[in-house]
């Protein structure tokens, strides 16, 4: 799954990827493991951890980010699940584990415009989802955006309007 990150040193044919982007690969490849086969958080922390592109990862988001989702993932399906138009249980897990780690970030990280997030999913799940698993990433994502983000969503459609 990590095998397409790409770390760029001067060669601008590469793709380069941030240190965050790389932390959601990460957590995003724990996520898929966590609902595929199950286990603890740090036990999962700890097997990502001895990869050897782990070196590029922001380690505090990655961290942050997967606890979070797995302590809190009662919570997260809860406010998912009315924007879905099926059961959670009957997402990809990859658009499960992209959806958990989407809503905790809009939930739990103000700090990131919520435009970053939704677009940072949509390339996960052109990354690693199916075919048309980004627009209905996206989809779920804009109505959790209007939730989660309110004041800053208008704000943004008030700017959009007004150029």
């Amino acid at each position: 799954m990590l095998s397409e990150i790409d770390q760029t040193a001067g060669n601008k044919t590469e793709k380069y990827k941030s240190r965050r982007r790389i932390a959601r690969e990460f957590v995003l490849q724990g996520l898929y493991q966590w609902r595929v086969a199950g286990g603890g958080a740090d036990f999962i922390e700890q097997q990502l951890r001895e990869s050897e592109e782990f070196k590029h990862v922001d380690t505090k988001h990655f961290t942050q980010v997967l606890q979070g989702v797995i302590v809190h993932a009662t919570e997260l399906e809860e406010a998912i699940q009315p924007c879905l138009d099926r059961p959670v249980k009957d997402l990809s897990p990859v658009e499960f584990a992209i959806l958990l780690l989407s809503t905790y970030e809009l939930m739990h990280f103000p700090e990131i415009p919520y435009r970053a997030i939704i677009n940072e999913a949509i390339e996960l799940a052109r990354t690693f989802g199916g075919s048309e698993g980004h627009k209905y990433v996206n989809g779920v994502l804009d109505k959790l955006a209007v939730r989660f983000r309110e004041v800053e969503v208008r704000e943004q459609k008030t700017v959009r309007k007004h150029p």
